[in-house]
């Protein structure tokens, strides 16, 4: 059977008039006057009506007289640009019979075909898109638990509120006391519930003057008030503190917990507060710490006036003075440096800006490296790289220690990946203390970062050392144990700087030992830290555990350290700490060596 070189006029212009009725983007043709000519069935559909109705109808289907405002404009701007440059291009929101409104892009171009002008037009539905954006937005602007703005949007409300108003306006900025605490005792589902109902009650009291009620993250919140004055704000926030003197129920595992929720010198009467017949049910009294900065009296700029609700905040928090603070210039000489390193902390966590950089450890025989230790970095916006000794201090006083580490072991995980598909079978140890250990999502976190299956468990250490172990004896043990279920590497960090270093060997699973640099440094000359060094070595190995020796600064170090048994280390005289790109180049080159 022959095959045609070439298809008639008439076969092309049916092949082309098909095409155009089966296509999945709705078509229209217009004529000179922006009436309809013809449509595809694509085009009957999205729009609800079927070509004969729509045969000889203008361009929108009704005149923009009948049309909505918003309609009408969107009409007549397509209207005037085909008329003046022949050409339509943009995203509208289009009705359709049924009254949904539709998100199109739609084109439009002009044809002159034996002297006639034609327009044909496309229309593809992006509504899933638009979706998805708005969706992305709304996620990006406002807190997914409590459904209010987040800071960012705050700040522009309070920016917009300073720029275009005369008169007075005020930033509360406030926190729920001991909530971290609470919600540690409580567990996460409950303190979630917590939050809720308190965000609930805030909104129903419809404070007058409010322009903004924002949520910055976990207890911390922000409220912005305008075209009122200071005896009227006090007396909202009067308001606002009666909110936590009514008692929030929730479900409850025992009286222990709610005891642990409260600082041991604060007397409370857990028996009032408790279903004495089950404990099942707590009534919950919230506290709130309040600080208060005022346009104009205190500042002229938003950063200034946050900055100032902010001090007086901390001032509340860390004096136990009243409840509620006004800003005052005296707060600037308390603990002004600490607030602003609060604040950046928190940004940090936020902005992603802690970085892990990576010091290896190594066969001390071969120089073979076998894995890294993770050590967190700050790469601070304007004061470039900073090391632990300039902000761990405040992460813990700040009780950001579990979002410290969430964000270093997600990014960890993620080079592992990268490592792995260049085939680098690495693992990496990660520096966690009790604080974390005890916190209730800490199990939760690693048990649904590994369901992901990006990296087995096996590449994850995590280090301990003895001094947060001596903080939190009683509630660590049962965290390790499930770590441990899970095949993650247990390393006691510093070890024999402490008191019971040999007890914590026999109550918690450990696999490795890491010897404490303190004990390195002066093991050449001096026989009584070799003695400790071959003592720890050889328990080590009567237990078929696994020692690295840290703070390796010679090569007499390592050699010594070789002769005594010592398989493994880590130091300066194999390599500083170093970012993700130079780890990647190392174990490149190693295995190029090879």
């Amino acid at each position: 059977m022959s095959t045609p070189s070439h298809i008639t006029d008439s076969i092309k212009q049916q092949l082309l008039a098909q095409f155009c009725e089966e296509h999945d983007n709705a078509i229209s043709i217009l004529d000179a006057n922006l009436h309809y000519l013809s449509v595809n069935r694509a085009f009957e559909v999205m729009i609800g009506y079927n070509s004969k109705f729509l045969l000889n109808r203008p361009l929108g289907v009704y005149a923009t007289e009948f049309l909505s405002p918003k309609d009408s404009t969107t009409l007549n701007d397509m209207i005037d640009q085909l008329r003046s440059t022949g050409v339509y291009s943009n995203n509208v929101s289009i009705a359709s019979r049924y009254g949904q409104t539709l998100d199109c892009s739609v084109t439009y171009r002009q044809m002159t075909i034996d002297d006639q002008v034609y327009f044909i037009g496309m229309f593809r539905d992006i509504s899933a898109i638009v979706k998805d954006k708005e969706k992305l937005t709304h996620l990006l602007n406002f807190d997914p638990l409590t459904v209010l703005p987040k800071r960012e949007v705050f700040l522009s409300q309070a920016n917009h509120l300073l720029l275009d108003n005369s008169g007075e306006v005020f930033i509360v900025r406030f926190n729920i006391n001991r909530y971290r605490t609470l919600a540690a005792s409580i567990g996460l589902t409950q303190g979630n519930n917590l939050i809720i109902e308190f965000v609930q009650r805030v909104n129903d009291l419809k404070l007058k003057h409010l322009k903004c009620f924002a949520h910055f993250g976990s207890d911390d919140f922000a409220l912005l008030f305008d075209s009122c004055h200071k005896s009227q704000v006090s007396h909202q926030l009067g308001r606002l503190m009666q909110v936590g003197q009514q008692p929030f129920i929730i479900d409850c595992c025992s009286k222990d917990q709610l005891i642990n929720a409260y600082p041991r010198d604060e007397i409370v009467d857990f028996n009032g507060l408790v279903d004495s017949s089950s404990f099942k049910k707590i009534n919950i009294y919230l506290q709130l710490s309040i600080g208060i900065s005022h346009y104009p009296k205190n500042d002229n700029q938003l950063i200034g006036l946050l900055t100032k609700a902010e001090t007086a905040l901390q001032y509340v928090r860390e004096s136990k003075a009243d409840d509620i603070c006004w800003y005052h210039t005296d707060l600037d000489r308390f603990s002004s440096d600490s607030l602003q390193l609060e604040a950046e902390l928190r940004m940090a966590i936020e902005k992603c800006q802690f970085v892990p950089f990576y010091q290896p450890k190594v066969n001390l025989s071969t120089g073979e490296i076998i894995g890294f230790e993770a050590l967190v970095r700050w790469q601070h916006p304007t004061r470039g790289l900073l090391k632990p000794s300039h902000f761990i201090d405040a992460i813990i006083k700040y009780k950001l220690s579990f979002e410290l580490f969430c964000q270093m072991a997600l990014q960890i995980t993620k080079h592992l990946q990268v490592w792995k598909d260049l085939g680098f079978n690495q693992n990496i140890c990660i520096n966690a203390n009790a604080t974390e250990f005890s916190h209730t999502d800490f199990y939760g976190f690693l048990r649904d970062l590994f369901s992901k299956k990006l990296i087995n468990p096996t590449q994850l250490h995590i280090e301990i050392t003895e001094s947060s172990l001596m903080l939190r004896h009683a509630n660590v043990k049962k965290q390790l144990e499930q770590l441990k279920s899970l095949g993650v590497g247990l390393a006691l960090d510093d070890f024999g700087t402490g008191y019971s270093s040999l007890s914590y060997l026999q109550e918690y699973p450990f696999d490795i030992i890491k010897i404490d640099k303190s004990f390195i440094i002066k093991m050449v000359n001096s026989k009584t830290q070799q003695a400790i060094i071959k003592a720890i070595l050889d328990l080590a190995l009567a237990l078929d555990m696994v020692v690295i020796a840290e703070g390796i600064e010679t090569e007499e170090q390592r050699d010594l350290l070789l002769t005594m048994g010592c398989l493994y280390g880590q130091g300066y005289w194999f390599s500083r700490p170093i970012p993700y790109s130079s780890a990647t180049r190392m174990l490149t080159e190693q295995i190029n060596f090879r």
